[in-house]
This record gives C-alpha cells, structure tokens and sequence, in this order.
C-alpha cells in the first residue's frame, strides 16, 4: 500500500468519528488526558475547541506536543502523535468554520470570551484494525 493510499484510509476512518482522547504534559512533564470533539482537514490536520480554563489549554501554552486516540470500536483505531498550534484571526475564522461543519452543536461555544480553536499537524499515525486477519497495521511518518 503506498503512503498516498494509507493516507486516504486514515482519513476515511476519522471522518467517521468526532470523539477522541486527547494526552497533554503539564509543566512538570506529567501526562494528562481528556476526551474532545474533533474536526479533521483533508490533509490529516485535526481541529479541536477547548477553553483557556482547562488543563488542555495550559499544558499547550508550554508544549504543543500531543497525542489522540481515535476509534476503538470493532478493534479499530487511529494512534496520532502531532503538534498543535492555536488559531487566529482569518485562520481561526476558517478553521472554526470547517469544525462546525463536522460539529453543529459546537456553534453553542462560538461567542464564549474562553473558546479557542487549535489545529493539530500530525508527525505520525498508526491505524491498527485488529479485527482482520491477519492483523493490519501500518504507520505513515510526515
């Protein structure tokens, strides 16, 4: 399978799902997850909302470094390692836009003075269907 083609299958796999853990470092270095709605770009990036008040956000204020989970039913699943950076302004605008699209209910958020959006670059991705035999898992490095 070339990278183009594992590409496309872990995008079709996202794109059927809108929840994910997230895993953050705090200042100490100490993991801490939480579970979030996510949106997704086509070029793999995800797009997420969180509020200034929420561990999430302080822990990104001083390492952009994160990791998701997505999927595990039927023994699927997406493992994504990334960066992620906050939105502003007109790219903000554009990426909140494509995230409502996925994510209606999320417009509620929108004029709240803590909501911000991130955009997450992914570095690597493992999709793993352990369903199959034999199992397929493959990873894509960027």
């Amino acid at each position: 399978m070339t990278d183009a083609e594992k590409k496309q299958k872990i995008l079709s796999f996202i794109k059927l799902h809108s929840i994910a853990v997230i895993a953050t470092s705090n200042s100490q270095g100490k993991p801490e997850d939480a579970v979030l709605e996510f949106s997704e770009r086509d070029n793999l990036e995800l797009i997420f909302d969180t509020f200034s008040t929420y561990r999430k956000y302080k822990n990104l204020q001083t390492n952009k470094n994160v990791a998701f989970v997505i999927g595990w039913d039927n023994d699927i699943t997406v493992q994504y390692e990334g960066e992620a950076f906050e939105l502003q302004n007109k790219e903000r605008d554009e990426y909140q836009k494509i995230h409502l699209r996925k994510l209606p209910n999320s417009a509620k958020f929108v004029s709240m003075e803590e909501i911000r959006y991130f955009k997450v670059l992914p570095k690597w991705i493992r999709y793993s269907n352990l369903a199959a035999t034999p199992w397929e898992v493959f990873e894509v490095n960027f």
